[in-house]
């Protein structure tokens, strides 16, 4: 039987989807409610799939990706996000997830992509395969793609009201690190203050208003 450790943030979401998960037949091993109680529970539940949600308080998903992965570069990791833009997506994938699936997803694709990493097998969903295949073909130029991946997590914390001591906290790193992570961030996107970031990450849907 697959096994499942489920990272969501609400209660009820991860309630749900055990319920569907045990229909199905999949067994969840063990619930964490952030990234950093899912990298401490990997270690001793050792699941065979790790179902992810994108957006969490604390370090988010993007970086609890990154943490099981330098844990266990075989960590089989499916992510589930509300977002709608491209940069999530390829940024998730490239830090070593095998899957990524919109919450808009029906059931029984969330059953299917679980089966289909469980075997090591990549799966994203229709619509968000669609839009990076024509991302890449037209050449969309989203400001955030000259963001490193460590300016880009940076990014997506300050835009969601993130202090820098918070940030620092957040991805164990000192704030003066944040701090230039921060000025190079708004070199390159061409931002004067948080306020201005947020709208950047709202204009190009990296986050929810």
């Amino acid at each position: 039987m697959t096994r499942v450790l489920l990272v969501d943030d609400h209660a009820l979401v991860r309630m749900g989807f055990r319920m569907l998960l045990a229909d199905a037949g999949i067994e969840v091993a063990g619930e964490a409610g952030d990234g950093e109680q899912a990298c401490q529970l990997y270690a001793s539940l050792r699941p065979d799939v790790v179902l992810m949600d994108l957006s969490m308080p604390g370090m988010g998903g993007l970086e609890a990706v990154r943490r099981l992965v330098a844990q266990d570069p075989r960590a089989r990791i499916l992510v589930l996000s509300a977002h709608e833009d491209t940069a999530h997506p390829q940024r998730v994938l490239r830090a070593g997830a095998l899957g990524y699936l919109a919450k808009r997803a029906a059931p029984d694709e969330l059953v299917a992509a679980v089966r289909a990493v469980a075997e090591g097998k990549r799966h994203v969903d229709a619509r968000t395969a669609q839009a990076l295949a024509l991302a890449q073909l037209e050449g969309d130029a989203n400001p955030v793609d000259l963001l490193s991946e460590r300016e880009f997590a940076v990014f997506i914390q300050l835009a969601r009201g993130r202090s820098v001591a918070q940030i620092a906290a957040d991805l164990k790193l000192s704030p003066s690190t944040v701090g230039t992570h921060l000025y190079h961030v708004k070199q390159k996107l061409g931002a004067s203050n948080q306020s201005e970031l947020t709208l950047v990450a709202l204009r190009w849907g990296l986050i929810q208003a």
